[in-house]
């Protein structure tokens, strides 16, 4: 008999159907705790993702391989461990029903939690495609430099037989560098421009020498390009820039330089090669190491020709460094090594010359030319020109100039008789 009010009579409704009570579920509870440290989880994982992501995006500027690899295992690994996540959760969860709103936010939560990681597989598939491309442009620069590096050696050969390279200049490390300079046209440009300059730097000692023996320098003037109406007296100094760009620039156009002892063809390649061998040293520490190289030999024949007996005797009183020079020498005294200044800008811009194919080619601008802005620059600036009046005349010659290609390097002329702005 069941008793009115009693727990048992709860169980039944006025239809005697039966009722089952609500109990608290803990299961739910559990699960409700567990979907929470899910989502915990996930967060944690994207933000370490997130992370990850970033470092590989710096990774690539500046691109260093190794950053690039260590972040590429860190965002896999993370992407690892949100797919085994995602796998989790669907285990657990085949046919996820929104029960409640809260399920709704969850369910959405995880939705955009998984989109986003569709989205970082995408970017990282990229990533990785652009890491094997720059894996093989790696290679394929590496083989060039294993390429250069043989040419190199070969080069080098040719260069210690012809007495230009040492063994210290093979391990300088300035050698590290040895390709870094391409042939260029405004390479050619800015040697031409400094060989210019050491004309004019050389003819002050020239100068100074002259006045401490005595010299009338007008005479000498004179002598060297008679009848040049000069605009200022000042501007004579010109006549011994043109008497120094006369006899350096002698046989500029043929390969040997007027040297009889060098008669073997050379490639274009190697005369560039000499003009690195050369161009960072000291030129009297070239001398010291072969003295009878070519490079020697042209600075014993120009100076001989640059230098008259008769100028040696009175600038020093002796013929003692011409007999020194001549006998195969190269002195140490300060005017000589201003000359080695000279000479070895000179010879650098001839090896550069014969660098290019086809090479370039020297022209010269002869007295009584009338100017052209075209093919010739007027040493002195300010020139006034007077477009009703006849074009003034070329005095003398500082430069010749030059032809590379189509282009036109000016030669640097004094123009007799010329107006220029104060």
């Amino acid at each position: 008999m069941i008793r009115p009010g009693s727990r048992e009579s709860q169980i039944y409704d006025n239809n005697s159907q039966k009722v089952y009570p609500q109990p608290i579920d803990e299961n739910m509870n559990q699960n409700m705790d567990s979907m929470d440290s899910m989502i915990g989880r996930i967060f944690n994982n994207i933000s370490s993702l997130k992370a990850a992501y970033i470092q590989l995006q710096e990774a690539h500027t500046p691109y260093d391989p190794d950053k690039i690899q260590t972040a590429d295992k860190r965002v896999i690994d993370e992407l690892t461990r949100l797919s085994e996540l995602k796998h989790t959760y669907r285990e657990k969860n085949p046919k996820p029903i929104a029960a409640s709103p809260q399920d709704s936010r969850l369910l959405s939560e995880i939705q955009e939690q998984q989109n986003l990681l569709k989205t970082y597989e995408v970017m990282v598939k990229k990533f990785q495609s652009q890491i094997q491309n720059r894996d093989t442009e790696i290679t394929h620069l590496q083989q060039q430099i294993d390429e250069a590096k043989h040419r190199k050696s070969k080069l080098e050969k040719k260069l210690k037989q012809r007495g230009l390279l040492n063994k210290e200049s093979e391990e300088s490390d300035e050698e590290d560098n040895y390709f870094s300079i391409e042939l260029t046209p405004s390479l050619f440009t800015s040697a031409a421009d400094n060989s210019y300059q050491s004309i004019h730097e050389f003819s002050k000692p020239l100068i100074n020498m002259m006045k401490a023996a005595g010299w009338d320098l007008d005479a000498a003037a004179n002598a060297i390009e008679p009848d040049v109406v000069y605009t200022r007296r000042a501007h004579k100094k010109y006549a011994f820039e043109s008497y120094i760009c006369q006899r350096m620039f002698s046989g500029f156009h043929e390969e040997s330089f007027s040297i009889k002892a060098a008669t073997a063809t050379v490639s274009n390649e190697a005369f560039f090669h000499q003009f690195l061998a050369v161009r960072a040293m000291d030129p009297l520490d070239v001398l010291s190491q072969n003295p009878d190289s070519v490079f020697g030999k042209f600075c014993r024949s120009k100076y001989l020709l640059l230098v008259h007996p008769k100028m040696e005797g009175s600038f020093f009183g002796n013929m003692d460094q011409r007999n020194y020079v001549m006998s195969g020498g190269h002195p140490r005294t300060p005017f000589y090594q201003a000359f080695l200044k000279l000479a070895k800008s000179i010879w650098l811009l001839h090896r550069l010359a014969y660098s290019f194919d086809p090479k370039v080619r020297v022209f010269q601008v002869k007295k009584g030319s009338e100017f052209s802005e075209i093919h010739m620059e007027s040493v002195v600036k300010n020139i006034v020109l007077d477009e009703s009046a006849e074009r003034p005349k070329v005095g003398l010659m500082a430069m010749p100039g030059f032809l590379i290609g189509t282009s036109v390097i000016q030669a640097r002329v004094y123009l007799s008789d010329a107006k220029y702005a104060d």
